[in-house]
């Protein structure tokens, strides 16, 4: 990964920092805490921010750092153990030694991997950061799809009167955890979408996040009308018309991403509705590839597609005007080799009712073979939701599986909670069955966990 735009020159003996704090998955886990503390600690407690710190820690301190023994053999031993990790035989690979899922694509609207990379602001975009750490973990070959925003969400501050006060505090990429990603040509990767009266340049960045890729969309080009510039300015900013443009580049430019990288997943994961223009791209590629109708190609790509359904009442779903719609996709629609109606259809209820508004919840469910959602309480919610789309069906018979929201457990222990688990369970507890754990949780003394609790007091 070229670094060199972003980074400065490192003293012998220290160049394996710059690759340790592009690692999302790496710089900020509890192993390495210790390590950037020493190189600067004000800016790792005032910003958890790994590359930050490289960026702005002075010439003199990092010669400083060269010279200390201890500080260079500490950084080997957690640059060892990061490359062992990357090269271990992880639990997908001995379990599912001859998956035909070879890569799945994960689009999501916001991903919460740490503090430092503020590109998240609630429950949907932690459990898709979540999902990338766990993945690397157990090895699971998936690839990110998301948005670099300019501003993220809003910061909360409250003033003198106690009063909440929104903030937007700018993302510099040059301070983020990120580099360009690059094209097989060697070049910076931009993709493009046509709109109306005009071409819009997408920038594309990567996160690397242990042995898994995350990939940004950026329409912050100079090439792009200032308007342009701010469709990934605010996560959920902005108008209806923002919020599809948004939604078309997430679902159509991430789509290009992954054909421009060779990158061709057996398996399109949505989490959330927000992506679900990407099925439609992916409709599209593959009618090219074979040479087929619309039809045809939808049915044979609808079995990949699985949809995670988050949103308990319908009013949450991302609904667009037909007036909208029409605006923006008129001209795609007759790229997909279908009546711009036929479209919208896939985004509604009933296929008669032209007034009716278009869901993005709806087109996800019309084109992903497979839909869960997040307890089996959710399941229940959703299938009562969704019930006007199959009208006699059932109620308990509704396609709507469930998989309950997990965590990254190494991401949100403390350390005396990490040092617990290792000595009851040992190091590698969460890399495969966890039947076993209750029982040697038991097994600790009253006296463990009463010293475990007084640390995490103090």
């Amino acid at each position: 990964m070229d670094t060199g735009q972003f980074m400065k020159r490192l003293p012998p003996g220290l160049e394996p920092l710059a690759d340790f704090a592009l690692d999302i998955r790496w710089a900020c886990s509890h192993a390495s805490d210790a390590l950037w503390r020493r190189v600067d600690a004000e800016t790792w407690e005032r910003t958890q921010n790994p590359w930050l710190i490289l960026q702005n820690v002075t010439g003199k301190r990092l010669e400083a750092l060269a010279s200390d023994k201890k500080f260079k053999e500490e950084l080997q031993r957690l640059m060892k153990a990061h490359k062992a990790y990357l090269a271990q035989a992880n639990w997908f690979q001995r379990t599912h030694p001859d998956s035909p899922a070879k890569v799945i694509a994960y689009f999501s609207m916001e991903f919460g991997l740490c503090e430092a990379l503020p590109l998240y602001t609630g429950g949907l975009g932690m459990l898709a950061g979540d999902h990338l750490k766990t993945a690397s973990d157990l090895g699971v070959p998936i690839v990110g799809v998301g948005l670099l925003y300019q501003q993220g969400y809003f910061r909360q501050m409250l003033d003198a009167q106690g009063c909440q006060q929104e903030f937007y505090p700018y993302n510099d990429p040059a301070g983020l955890s990120i580099c360009p990603a690059i094209n097989p040509g060697g070049d910076w990767l931009r993709v493009w979408l046509e709109l109306p009266g005009r071409k819009l340049t997408l920038r594309v960045w990567q996160v690397r996040v242990g042995g898994v890729k995350l990939y940004l969309l950026d329409s912050n080009d100079p090439l792009n009308s200032p308007l342009d510039r701010g469709i990934t300015g605010t996560l959920y900013g902005g108008g209806r018309e923002t919020r599809l443009l948004q939604e078309m580049v997430l679902g159509i430019g991430g789509w290009r991403v992954l054909a421009a990288l060779d990158i061709r997943p057996e398996v399109l994961h949505l989490n959330e509705g927000h992506a679900a223009f990407t099925t439609l791209e992916r409709v599209q590629s593959f009618k090219e590839m074979h040479g087929i109708g619309f039809e045809e190609a939808l049915w044979a790509t609808r079995a990949g597609n699985v949809f995670t359904t988050h949103t308990p009442v319908s009013a949450g779903f991302d609904v667009f005007d037909t007036s909208l719609m029409s605006q923006y996709f008129r001209n795609y629609a007759g790229t997909l080799g279908i009546s711009l109606n036929c479209l919208l259809n896939l985004g509604r209820k009933a296929s008669g009712n032209q007034d009716e508004p278009f869901n993005m919840t709806y087109l996800a469910l019309h084109t992903c073979g497979a839909v869960n959602a997040v307890s089996r309480l959710h399941k229940r919610v959703s299938q009562g939701i969704f019930r006007p789309l199959y009208p006699n069906w059932p109620e308990a018979d509704i396609p709507v599986g469930h998989v309950t929201n997990g965590v990254h457990v190494p991401s949100w222990d403390s350390q005396h909670a990490d040092e617990l688990w290792t000595q009851a369970c040992g190091k590698e507890r969460w890399l495969g069955t966890m039947e076993s754990i209750p029982e040697q949780i038991e097994k600790l003394s009253d006296e463990d966990l009463w010293e475990f609790q007084t640390k995490g007091r103090r």
